[in-house]
């Protein structure tokens, strides 16, 4: 595999945001340990897969980070955009009328933390969801480019399946992305049940992954994304062995890049999961012609809804602040674990938590 070239970013005294997600917005219910099917009560969390790593860096980086979405003027729109307030992101939004009966309306996701053998469960209430209906031309690119100026544009597969039209807006985005020398990042985040739902279902997919793939800078995944979301060659993603084989991976990342030269930067995490409770982590990312990988890390979850997204904060936060590519990939690693300690899908971690977990610490007391 040839050597990438290195990212080169636009400098931050020019640029008003240093990061800007394109994705949906949502609210997500979570009844804690109680299974879905008998919970009654829930805790109501701001998320969106793109939304989430924007959040991240404004509250643990203290980066200037912006979200380009959809929000309905009802209750939960209102809330949401509260939320995104009060996590320090900046809103960009297209505002949808409510009428009680058609929608459109913000989606909603529910999900339990499972514990032990019991999975956890994610179901998906995005029917006529206002997020799907943003298209091409509903964003002034050129203003927030080339006027206010981002140095990274990231948005990701969740927000490609809901439509035909969010997927052209991820492209349309990306290309007014380069035309300012921004950095664009794209997280296949590859979910089969809204491909399934979606307009040509998962043959669909990797259409248009592929062609989203094809106008990224950074593209990160874990293992079953690649293979799922990419149609990259990998091991069985259905089997009991451990994925925590670097070597297997290694090969999936360098194929990856044969296959998109425009990538500079290819990151996977690598997850085993024990039980609900237990998973081992680690990650791995191809940069500048060199391979870098983290050690392995046993975690004790939590909650496990982010930990990805917790992962691409720190990573990119890392990149943007000009670490050494082993000391970057090392915060997203560190970053990803400690999220799944948390309640909710926004981190709770100070940076300086993710850097002393990031060099080797553990979970001693700090007195």
């Amino acid at each position: 595999m040839a050597p990438m070239s290195k990212l080169d970013f636009r400098s931050e005294n020019k640029c008003r945001h240093d990061f800007l997600a394109l994705g949906a917005l949502v609210q997500r219910f979570d009844p804690g340990l109680v299974p879905l099917h008998e919970a009654s009560h829930f805790e109501r969390h701001c998320s969106g897969a793109e939304y989430n790593p924007a959040a991240n860096l404004a509250k643990c980086f203290r980066m200037r980070t912006a979200i380009a979405s959809a929000i309905v003027q009802y209750p939960p729109g209102w809330w949401i955009e509260s939320e995104v307030r009060r996590a320090g992101v900046v809103g960009y939004y297209k505002w949808f009328p409510f009428d009680g009966v058609r929608g459109p309306r913000m989606a909603n996701t529910y999900s339990d933390r499972g514990i032990g053998v019991r999975a956890p469960e994610v179901w998906y209430d995005r029917a006529n969801e206002a997020g799907a209906l943003l298209a091409p031309g509903d964003f002034d690119w050129r203003e927030l480019f080339e006027v206010d100026g981002v140095r990274w544009f990231h948005s990701g597969g969740i927000f490609a399946s809901l439509s035909p039209s969010t997927s052209a807006l991820i492209l349309e985005g990306m290309k007014s992305a380069h035309a300012a020398g921004t950095i664009a990042s794209y997280d296949l985040n590859f979910r089969k049940k809204l491909w399934d739902a979606s307009t040509g279902g998962t043959a669909r997919a990797l259409e248009v992954n592929r062609g989203i793939v094809s106008c990224a800078d950074v593209l990160i995944g874990n293992e079953e994304d690649l293979q799922l979301g990419l149609g990259i060659a990998g091991p069985d993603v259905a089997s009991n062995q451990s994925r925590l084989h670097a070597r297997s991976f290694q090969s999936m990342i360098e194929r990856t890049g044969k296959a998109f030269p425009n990538l500079r930067v290819i990151a996977t995490t690598l997850r085993e999961v024990r039980s609900a409770s237990r998973h081992i982590w680690k990650a791995l990312m191809w940069y500048d012609g060199q391979f870098h990988e983290t050690p392995e890390l046993e975690l004790d979850v939590y909650d496990r809804i982010g930990g990805g997204d917790g992962f691409a904060a720190g990573l990119i936060y890392g990149l943007l602040s000009g670490e050494a590519p082993d000391d970057a990939l090392k915060l997203g690693w560190a970053h990803g674990a400690l999220l799944t300690t948390y309640p909710g899908d926004i981190t709770m971690a100070r940076l300086d938590q993710v850097r002393a977990l990031a060099k080797g610490g553990g979970a001693r007391v700090s007195r």
